[in-house]
């Protein structure tokens, strides 16, 4: 039985701690829209996509007003577009803009699949997606692609690494005329999920069902604002057991949305992500957080273990709300979508290796973080290799997003918007691992990999 203090207390963390449902993304399977010509099978792509998700947003807008619940992204991810490509031929780039249009006819703010598996080799279809990202990535506004070139029981396609070293620069370079947005809508994978609804990296697994609905929940700033009320002798231990209380709170709204949302568009509820996903808005820091544990400043030592013990807490308390947990399922560190982090690299207290570090810990990588606009290549594809190395070994998701800011250097800042917020542009050791990556081949897959 819900009691009045709950329900208030409910609406203190939508009124002032920012809390939301990030996103209700569909997943849509495309693999009945293979066809050998590909015009035919885009246009059964663009059909099946409008037909499915025709009314996705509406439902979303419909339980936000009757539950005073704000969901802030309607989305779609597809089937890996490579597949298709296999099939059908041609310029991978038309799939790019059929998703595109179809994501302008229901609505929905991102589409997410323009994507390739390849952490073991390259297939039909792969290498033809790749190439095309850039372009891709031009000339839509609302696809998102990805890339997997690793996995603990594959190792590291470091072929695939040294090409995406190449793509990323590329699509930075084809939209410095957007503020360099195209790598923005682009995630180099280790260990890429299935069901992952948040973007720019989700995508329609080939094991999911025809059709599914997940749900991304956050919440930020409630917890800061719980382990804010926290006096400052409490012990570590209490205050873990403060995050996953309200972690739990938190997760008991996603699986009321996405149960809610699932039975009135006729779908199967797939998963809810636990992720705490921060916006640029002040108060909605997953820096903050940590801040509030009991660090100066995010990025000195001891950020780490806090970030280690936050991103712990949340699953902890998430996995007792919903039978449903799944995609990333942690704490995000994305450095322009956070107010706390934007000003930790502004201050100096952070930098890329202590990112790198807290990538170990935490969901889920190296994320929107602009780089000097004359990065070479070489070296945005040894930072995916080092990141992927860590997701191989830890047996956890990992990823890379980078904006190579062209024409600005260490200090600069980039302006997005909305919620992709401000990057300041970190310094990069650019000390050449050219060698290193020109050798190519597979990194093999670690030993804890052997577990049948």
């Amino acid at each position: 039985m819900i009691n009045n203090q709950e329900i208030l207390e409910t609406i203190q963390m939508i009124q002032d701690q920012h809390l939301d449902i990030r996103t209700i993304t569909m997943g849509i399977s495309l693999l009945d829209c293979t066809d050998s010509d590909i015009g035919k099978s885009c246009e059964k792509v663009y059909a099946k996509i409008c037909r499915l998700a025709r009314d996705l947003v509406k439902t979303g807008e419909d339980i936000e007003k009757e539950y005073g619940i704000p969901i802030i992204n309607k989305r779609i991810s597809v089937t890996p577009i490579s597949i298709l490509v296999a099939a059908s031929g041609g310029d991978p780039v038309l799939y790019a803009k059929t998703l595109d249009k179809a994501a302008k006819t229901v609505g929905v703010n991102f589409i997410g699949g323009y994507s390739a598996l390849v952490q073991k080799g390259f297939a039909a279809g792969d290498r033809e997606l790749i190439d095309s990202i850039p372009r891709a990535l031009q000339v839509t506004e609302h696809v998102c692609s990805s890339v997997n070139i690793g996995s603990t029981k594959a190792g590291i396609n470091m072929d695939a690494v040294a090409l995406m070293g190449d793509i990323v620069r590329e699509a930075a370079e084809l939209t410095v005329d957007q503020h360099c947005f195209g790598p923005a809508k682009l995630v180099v994978f280790c260990n890429a999920v299935d069901d992952n609804p948040f973007m720019a990296g989700a995508f329609h697994g080939v094991g999911e069902g025809d059709c599914v609905l997940h749900v991304g929940v956050s919440g930020p700033g409630v917890v800061r604002a719980a382990v804010a009320n926290a006096p400052d002798d409490m012990d570590l231990t209490q205050v873990a057991d403060i995050i996953k209380k309200t972690a739990f709170k938190i997760t008991r709204m996603g699986q009321l949305v996405g149960t809610e949302a699932s039975a009135r568009l006729g779908v199967p509820f797939g998963i809810v992500d636990l992720s705490l996903a921060p916006t640029p808005a002040i108060g909605d820091s997953v820096a903050h957080i940590l801040e509030e544990i009991g660090l100066e400043a995010c990025g000195g030592y001891g950020t780490t273990a806090a970030l280690a013990m936050l991103n712990d807490a949340v699953k902890k308390g998430g996995v007792m709300a919903s039978s449903r947990v799944g995609g990333l399922s942690g704490a995000f560190i994305p450095v322009s979508e956070d107010a706390g982090m934007i000003a930790a690299v502004r201050s100096g207290a952070l930098g890329l290796e202590k990112l790198e570090a807290m990538t170990a810990v935490c969901s889920v990588g190296l994320d929107m973080i602009v780089i000097p606009g004359d990065t070479p290549s070489e070296v945005i594809a040894a930072i995916i290799a080092d990141e992927a190395a860590i997701g191989m070994v830890n047996s956890k998701t990992t990823a890379v997003r980078v904006i190579p800011a062209i024409g600005m250097k260490e200090g600069d800042e980039l302006e997005f918007g909305g919620l992709f917020g401000t990057g300041p542009v970190m310094r990069v050791n650019t000390h050449s691992p050219m060698k290193f990556i020109k050798r190519g081949g597979q990194i093999p897959a670690p030993i804890q990999s052997l577990k049948n």
